[in-house]
């Protein structure tokens, strides 16, 4: 471990949302160009080109059926993500949107988010996006070196992610990039000397995810044959205080697990979701937490084939395969474990809202005691930075 690794991690300073947590819509473009062998997200390869406009139909009908529960709602951000949306033709982007506005109230200055990868990034089409209403780009850069790039069965090289993220902040307002850390063979002060290039490259906001093993990938298969070894528990903690005390060091703290930004450049979307925001899930495979004619919260999700979804949208203007009312105390649960997420923590009094109970004071005492939990105030207690490192047993000890 070297030296700034050892450092203790800081706790940034509480910053609490400010009113409502907002209404999402998340758009789901299910199209790769190849599939990335750690990748577990609802994407497909079409060696035909995709009928965008018969898509594009299709996500207009969505939409119109999800903005009849969410009347009165007004959209703060609004996600395209994948798959690869840069895949999508300029008119196609412009379309959906398009479709959204004409649905629900878009709020002034609302986000609007658009994941690129490099191989697919060319300035006309970049430009196109930006003329359809597209303010803030994520990148998949994933890493700054090709020998890890094509590891990670990227199809871009180096030279490529940073003539993206140039041409990318040229063009748009705000932007994000991604990199996954902890990979084969990858020690504290090699991800230091990366890390901090990132930094210097980054407009405002970074992604940094610890490579995780999903089932049902090609990773899966061959760490589940011993050709693949990713660093250990020991290693990989080191990894992640190194990532927070350089993010900190250089003004762009976590305010979440694995997101980084300038204080005042989060990204509005994500937020949504932790906060336990209310969101529309449109696209195949998307999820939503939307409100039910039963008036309780309900968890939406869609059929992950894009051509079956296809098919039920323009059967039956909807292509959701479950649809199910949250009960309070699980209402309460999901707030947990989204908001502890983050450095500023949930509010107890919704939390008690929710479950009609407080958590228990003996448990709190335990883990604050570990130094895995921390109380700010009456109403408001967050993960430290250990306590991230085991969020889900945190949770669970906690609900």
């Amino acid at each position: 471990m070297t030296l700034l690794a050892r450092a203790p991690v800081p706790l940034q300073p509480f910053a609490p949302p400010a009113g409502d947590p907002g209404f999402g819509v998340y758009l789901h473009w299910p199209f790769c160009a190849a599939k990335c062998p750690y990748c577990d997200f609802n994407s497909h390869v079409r060696r035909e080109p995709v009928d965008q406009t018969r898509f594009v139909e299709a996500f207009r009908r969505e939409i119109a059926t999800q903005g009849s529960r969410t009347r009165g709602l007004t959209v703060s951000s609004i996600f395209l993500g994948g798959g690869t949306p840069s895949l999508m033709e300029p008119g196609t982007v412009s379309a959906i949107l398009e479709a959204v506005a004409a649905q629900w109230t878009v709020a002034n200055g609302a986000e609007i988010t658009l994941e690129a990868n490099p191989s697919s990034v060319e300035a006309e089409r970049f430009r196109g996006y930006r003329a359809a209403g597209v303010n803030r780009v994520s990148l998949g850069v994933q890493a700054l070196n090709d020998a890890d790039l094509r590891r990670l069965g990227r199809l871009h090289d180096v030279g490529q992610a940073l003539g993206a993220i140039e041409l990318a902040r040229e063009i748009f307002p705000r932007l994000s990039f991604d990199l996954i850390y902890a990979r084969p063979g990858q020690s504290v002060m090699a991800w230091e000397a990366e890390l901090a290039q990132a930094i210097g490259l980054a407009a405002d906001h970074l992604s940094l995810y610890q490579l995780t093993i999903e089932e049902g990938t090609a990773f899966h298969a061959l760490h589940k044959a011993g050709k693949l070894q990713v660093p250990d528990g020991e290693l990989s903690a080191d990894l992640y205080e190194a990532t927070q005390q350089l993010t900190a060091f250089h003004g762009m703290p976590a305010y979440e697990i694995s997101n980084h930004a300038v204080p005042g450049a989060e990204s509005r979307h994500n937020l949504t979701y932790w906060r336990y925001g209310l969101y529309a899930g449109i696209g195949p495979g998307a999820h939503a937490r939307l409100p039910g004619p039963d008036g309780a919260r309900h968890a939406v999700a869609n059929e992950k084939h894009p051509e079956t979804w296809l098919k039920m949208v323009e059967d039956w203007d909807e292509g959701h395969v479950e649809d199910t009312p949250l009960e309070p105390q699980e209402q309460a649960d999901e707030l947990m474990l989204m908001g502890l997420r983050l450095a500023e923590g949930i509010d107890l009094k919704r939390w008690r809202a929710l479950s009609g109970r407080d958590i228990d004071r003996q448990t709190e005492r335990d883990l604050a005691g570990h130094g895995l939990l921390q109380r700010l105030g009456p109403d408001r207690i967050r993960a430290t930075p250990a306590g991230m490192m085991v969020l889900d047993a945190l949770v669970a000890d906690l609900a």
